[in-house]
């Protein structure tokens, strides 16, 4: 019998094998996480580090909190949330300020225009981020940016918690009478275009699951839904967290954006 030890560095075949796991794992990591993401175009003019990042499924910076910098586009900031007195206040605040200045062009709870989306029952970290990125110019808009340029944070907490705390809306336009989804657009928004790295609309929109500052879409009119799939496909817009929403637009044919938009109009 032989006694001889298997888990040695005086056994051979035992070096071999490690050496060779640990070299696989090593060019396994080297073409995952830096050759293919400095290679890949699906990463757009990010640099080494941001893809490599990207790749790994991890940010390439941290928010440090610090309350005297400005936020980045890319970071979700939750506003105060809870059912006590100063959560009241800021509804009451916010209710002020949309009665001001957002109601005309946004509604209370309905919204009879197509190029602005109604805001009653959004999520509070959609609203936030968005105004956000108004104020500090990540995402353009002639009519939005003059508005709330004298805003200050807790203003735009103040509207956010307001407009979340209204019931939404019903969908301005309704799907016809016997008429049901459509198949292609059904399909990409719960089970999405794998082959084409188009994740389902679900999943991160609501219905599968949501992810922080992604919007519900259901109401929202097709003109403007498509018109903001356009502007990411085209990087128009480009206030989204790790280019998600353009990666996706890209590959979406202009007729899945019209069908895609149409489908979410005609939701609840």
């Amino acid at each position: 019998m032989n006694d001889e030890r298997l888990i040695t560095l005086r056994n051979p075949w035992f070096v071999w094998s490690v050496g060779g796991t640990i070299a696989i794992a090593i060019v396994s990591i080297l073409i995952g996480f830096v050759w293919l993401p400095s290679a890949s175009s699906a990463f757009g003019d990010l640099g080494l580090w941001a893809r490599i990042c990207g790749a790994a499924g991890v940010p390439s910076s941290w928010y440090s909190g610090n309350a005297q910098s400005q936020v980045p586009s890319d970071v979700v900031v939750l506003p105060p949330s809870g059912r006590d007195r100063p959560m009241l206040d800021s509804i009451g605040r916010g209710a002020t300020l949309a009665t001001q200045h957002c109601s005309m062009c946004h509604g209370v709870l309905s919204n009879g225009q197509v190029t602005a989306p109604p805001l009653a029952g959004q999520y509070a970290d959609v609203i936030y981020k968005e105004m956000r990125d108004f104020l500090s110019g990540q995402r353009p808009s002639a009519v939005m940016q003059p508005i709330i340029a004298a805003r200050s944070d807790q203003d735009l907490h103040d509207l956010a918690a307001y407009y979340a705390s209204l019931p939404r809306a019903a969908p301005i336009e309704k799907a016809r009478a016997g008429e049901g989804p459509d198949p292609v657009a059904l399909r990409l928004v719960m089970q999405g275009d794998p082959q084409r790295n188009i994740a389902p609309c679900a999943a991160c929109h609501g219905e599968i699951d949501r992810k922080g500052a992604a919007p519900w879409l259901g109401g929202l009119s097709a003109v403007y839904l498509a018109a903001q799939l356009r502007a990411f496909a085209s990087g128009e817009r480009h206030n989204d967290i790790n280019e998600q929403m353009r990666n996706v637009a890209r590959q979406m044919t202009p007729e899945e954006i019209d069908a895609v938009a149409r489908y979410y109009a005609a939701m609840q």
